[in-house]
């Protein structure tokens, strides 16, 4: 079993003045306890794109990337510059994720017209491969124009890049088993994964001739004695995800009302009991988000656990 953790939260809650300095420690945290991949979610502050490369330079052994960078509005030609160094800074081991974003928050943030999202990712995803690649291609589409004015190859690079989408509705998982390597599903239910999202891109990889897709599911987990408490900052804290149109939309396949009804809660056999029901509904990978819901020391109960999971 594959099994990463997401640090999407820890800036909020670290206690020193350097972020990259606690991310690298974290990193270096989990490295110890076996865990493969460590994620970065996207703030407004910090460059998810960025951190990762530096924690990915520093923690030689684990996998780092993004999760996920909206692709509203950064230009392709900008984020595989960025993917290409980081990439470099790594020794091959980082991995792009991507997301379409919300149009709620983003539109207003950047005073940008939002463009249609399964047209702006299917032209998006083209022109970024070949700009992954090395490859000096320009593209001309709707939504995205991209043409190179120089060389756009990086020395060091040279493994490819994986890119996984943060899919989760129909159009977009045909997009992402077409055109990426994978998808990364979050607060999508073991029976949504099972039913609906793990056959409907692995089907739209088959028919456009290419691997089966990694399917990431990021799953809020929490190793803690503390269960009542847990819940109850789950409840608090993932509320505002019922509010986004696609985490409602995959709330409601899965039949459940809140978010933090998905939360994986207890001791470890608990915890990873539930991890096994992922997996049987086919996802390839895990990532464990929302750990330090009951503090430190269970974020690093969870976290052991990952590493044991992963080295099993």
């Amino acid at each position: 079993m594959r099994v990463g953790v997401s640090l999407s939260t820890f800036a909020a809650e670290a206690d020193t003045t350097n972020v990259v300095d606690r991310a690298v420690e974290l990193g270096r945290q989990a490295e110890q306890w076996g865990v493969d991949a460590l994620w970065f979610g996207q703030m407004a502050s910090y460059d998810a794109v960025a951190l990762a490369s530096a924690v990915g330079r520093e923690v030689p052994r684990i996998t780092v990337g993004p999760s996920v960078v909206p692709i509203y509005p950064r230009h392709p030609q900008l984020l595989a510059s960025a993917a290409k160094t980081a990439q470099a800074a790594t020794g091959g081991r980082f991995q792009l994720g991507v997301g379409l974003g919300v149009k709620e928050l983003l539109e207003p943030a950047y005073g940008l017209p939002f463009p249609p999202p399964v047209r702006h990712l299917r032209e998006y995803l083209t022109a970024l491969r070949p700009l992954l690649d090395g490859r000096d291609t320009g593209y001309q589409g709707d939504t995205v124009t991209s043409r190179p004015f120089g060389p756009t190859s990086v020395a060091g690079a040279g493994e490819r890049i994986p890119v996984l989408v943060a899919a989760m509705g129909p159009q977009a998982l045909r997009v992402t088993g077409e055109l990426a390597d994978g998808t990364l599903p979050f607060l999508a239910g073991p029976r949504t994964l099972e039913r609906f999202i793990v056959p409907t891109i692995t089907e739209a990889a088959a028919r456009a001739g290419r691997p089966a897709p990694r399917i990431v599911a990021a799953v809020a987990a929490v190793v803690t004695h503390d269960v009542a408490g847990a819940k109850e900052a789950a409840a608090e804290q993932m509320a505002f995800y019922q509010r986004i149109p696609s985490y409602r939309r995959v709330l409601d396949q899965e039949g459940v009302n809140t978010a933090a009804e998905l939360l994986v809660v207890g001791d470890e056999s608990t915890v990873a009991k539930g991890l096994r029901r992922y997996l049987e509904a086919g996802v390839t990978e895990i990532t464990l988000t929302q750990s330090s819901l009951a503090g430190e020391a269970d974020r690093q109960r969870t976290w052991r656990l990952a590493g044991e999971l992963a080295r099993r």
